[in-house]
């Protein structure tokens, strides 16, 4: 006998949460495949004005060449919250395609501003050479809003406004 599909289909509670998780992400967990292998590190985001979401990479980084070589990748934001079990509070798993910005793209300096505003830090290294935006577009997601509580997500439904 199958068993039954844990993840609901997306109501407005569970894209208004999932759209807060990715406005308020300053890091997640990105994974890509690098040399035929799953490979995930840790990276700043930033919410796009534009929807999906912003990263700043290194050509230093493995994830950077991974994602030049296949841009399709995943994205894992929600951070557990002071108490409690970390399994209980929200997070998001999104599928999505990375797009490198050109510094000389009509939006660069727009999507530049944008990342400074919500991490600032980067003020210090953006503009180096071997530093590049990236533009995270979901393709979909999987919501896990807490026990019992888990719901599918299109790309529509995560950047719509």
């Amino acid at each position: 006998m199958p068993r039954p599909d844990p993840f609901q289909p997306a109501d407005e509670t569970a894209r208004t949460l999932a759209r807060t998780l990715m406005a308020e992400a300053r890091f997640g967990a990105l994974a890509v495949l690098r040399d035929g292998a799953p490979f995930v590190t840790r990276i700043a985001l930033a919410p796009d004005p534009t929807g999906g979401i912003l990263a700043l990479v290194s050509d230093l980084a493995p994830h950077t060449g991974a994602l030049r070589a296949d841009p399709l990748c995943a994205l894992l934001v929600g951070e557990p919250g002071p108490k409690g079990d970390p399994l209980t509070h929200p997070r998001l798993s999104i599928q999505a395609r990375a797009h490198f910005i050109s510094r000389d793209a009509p939006n660069h300096a727009t999507l530049r501003a944008a990342y400074l505003a919500h991490q600032p830090k980067a003020q210090l290294y953006i503009d180096f050479a071997d530093f590049h935006l990236v533009h995270l577009a979901p393709l979909d997601g999987h919501l896990n809003g807490g026990f019992g509580r888990a719901f599918r997500l299109t790309a529509d439904d995560l950047t719509r406004p």
